[in-house]
């Protein structure tokens, strides 16, 4: 993906100093729902060096899990002097008023990962819905038959009922072919992995632990997923997942996880805070390269931009491997016998 050269000519020509620059570029304010997956620490480390390198001065807010929590955290950002947010939204509807305050501030918004239905938001993601495609496709490719469970993301993020709309495309001919029957679906509060892990404790329960293949929505869920399957003798069934988290990435090497969909939140994380540099700077949302006029399941017409996710799977590990995302000893912790390459 081209990318883009903020402020390029200044920092090529300029000689002020580091601290110099970061006290003279804009200010941007990052508002995070919460940090317990793993990748919002990537997510962070990135945004963090590109502002650097933009000049930019960094500042931030971690709502723990709290829609009202949040509001108060965008309105504190804003009273530090940001000239852009990049919000990362904990509820898609509870968070319109931080939108509201924003404007009336002249304040552009960048909707981080997940859709903030309103289209004075930028929005910027990876396409979700062929996340779930990838996901589902992994799962029904070495499960082609038998019982399955969708255990399914927080009932408050969008991301989780795009994830399952492009589940559903995959497994409809299965499903109306009768080779394959969903027995148990959840949602995951706030993307709990001990919440997916009760989900699937339940479902197994209920279903006499008759069950073939588990599309889980994400790594956290997924190992909450596998947690369950493993009490009850049944690790090794097909689980998918995304994020590329080290513990599902291991899991893909020891065989009880199928697929994690790899987005690169390193790319998000920078191209999130090229692009709120760009907007504090005055360019408008149809400006910044690579976005496109999209409209949402609810029927809002807003700008967005994005990125291409790849399925990782046994047969494609050394991708991560390759480009520095895991370790060979984070990936191949306590495989024995496994594939490339842990071989």
């Amino acid at each position: 993906m081209q990318r883009r050269t903020l402020l390029a000519a200044a920092l090529a020509t300029t000689c002020l100093s580091t601290a110099a620059i970061a006290q003279d570029g804009p200010t941007i304010g990052v508002s995070w729902s919460n940090f317990q997956e793993e990748r919002w620490k990537t997510d962070e480390a990135a945004i963090r060096s590109a502002l650097e390198e933009a000049g930019a001065t960094y500042i931030s807010a971690d709502a723990q899990s709290s829609s009202s929590k949040q509001l108060s955290d965008v309105e504190s950002l804003i009273s530090q002097g940001a000239d852009a947010l990049i919000i990362l939204a904990q509820d898609s509807q509870a968070i319109i008023p931080a939108v509201d305050l924003a404007d009336n501030n002249g304040i552009p918004v960048v909707g981080y990962d997940r859709l903030i239905e309103d289209p004075r938001a930028f929005y910027l993601t990876f396409d979700n819905i062929e996340v779930g495609r990838m996901q589902a496709r992994a799962v029904l490719e070495e499960q082609p038959t038998g019982n399955y469970v969708m255990i399914k993301g927080s009932p408050t993020d969008p991301n989780a009922d795009f994830l399952r709309g492009g589940q559903q495309e995959v497994l409809q001919e299965a499903i109306d072919a009768g080779d394959i029957t969903i027995v148990g679906e959840a949602y995951t509060d706030q993307w709990l992995p001990a919440n997916a892990q009760r989900n699937m404790e339940q479902i197994l329960t209920a279903n006499d632990n008759e069950v073939d293949a588990v599309v889980a929505s994400n790594d956290g869920t997924a190992g909450g997923a596998v947690a369950a399957l493993t009490a009850q003798g049944l690790q090794g069934i097909p689980v998918s997942g995304q994020d590329a988290d080290t513990a599902a990435l291991n899991r893909i090497a020891q065989g009880t996880q199928t697929v994690s969909v790899w987005k690169d939140s390193r790319d998000l994380g920078r191209n999130a805070a090229e692009i709120a540099v760009e907007l504090a700077g005055g360019a408008s949302l149809g400006d910044i390269e690579g976005a496109e006029e999209w409209t949402s399941p609810a029927g809002t017409t807003l700008w967005a931009e994005f990125l291409e996710p790849v399925p990782v799977t046994q047969d494609n590990l050394n991708v991560v491997v390759d480009a520095g995302w895991i370790t060979l000893d984070e990936l191949c912790q306590g495989v024995q016998d496994g594939p490339a390459p842990c071989e």
